[in-house]
């Protein structure tokens, strides 16, 4: 059976994951009352969360395979938009939450327009993402690929890359994965998230692995 390059990296970064679980629910303290907006994840990581808030909706462009009636416990909610765009309220949500998302929406301008957006609609916040000055890149899983110009990359990722060994992807999935992928510095994040503190996930005690923007419930 070939290797699968999600279940790769579910392995990889199942400690850090827990860990920033485990902080999320320290620093932001969600309540029983308190309903949280996922914004590009999939319904199934909090699955495995005991649940500790009354609801839990997730947005994503794509429509995956969520049956609400699997884990009812949860009362968890899938359902489609755009991460940059979203068409809720303000200030409806108790937590707007995303985890690696911002990182995949493409250009500065949309960075931009989807960190409007989660902090529009969420009174806290939690928006995660990998560090660009961290030398590994965590996509291909090979390091200082992301500091070449965009044209390299895609004649490297193919076959100078773990991604590209096992997803062998062709020149059309190669071309939207790169083009998709920007990585944010963390004076970057700073600008994208102004009212928040800019808290810095490290690898090894040292290298930034990655950002994490909070604001706290007032």
């Amino acid at each position: 059976m070939p290797l699968n390059i999600h279940k790769i990296y579910g392995q990889i970064f199942k400690i850090w994951r827990a860990r920033r679980f485990e902080w999320f629910f320290r620093i932001l303290n969600p309540s029983s009352s308190d309903v949280l907006l996922d914004v590009g994840g999939y319904p199934s990581i909090w699955t495995a969360q005991p649940r500790r808030m009354k609801q839990i909706e997730v947005v994503n462009v794509h429509k995956g395979p969520w049956n609400d009636a699997q884990f009812p416990s949860h009362n968890i909610r899938a359902l489609v938009g755009d991460g940059c765009s979203l068409k809720m309220p303000d200030k409806s949500y108790d937590i707007g939450f995303s985890n690696s998302v911002i990182e995949h929406v493409g250009t500065w301008e949309r960075q931009q327009q989807f960190a409007k957006e989660i902090r529009r609609v969420g009174r806290a916040i939690w928006v995660q993402t990998p560090a660009y000055e961290c030398p590994i890149e965590p996509h291909y899983m090979a390091p200082f690929i992301h500091y070449l110009p965009r044209s390299w990359q895609k004649r490297l990722v193919r076959w100078c890359t773990p991604w590209g060994w096992l997803e062998r992807p062709n020149s059309k999935e190669i071309n939207e994965m790169v083009e998709s992928i920007r990585l944010l510095r963390k004076s970057e994040m700073q600008s994208l998230f102004p009212d928040c503190e800019i808290v810095t996930e490290r690898l090894f005690w040292l290298i930034p692995k990655s950002y994490i923007a909070i604001r706290k419930k007032t």
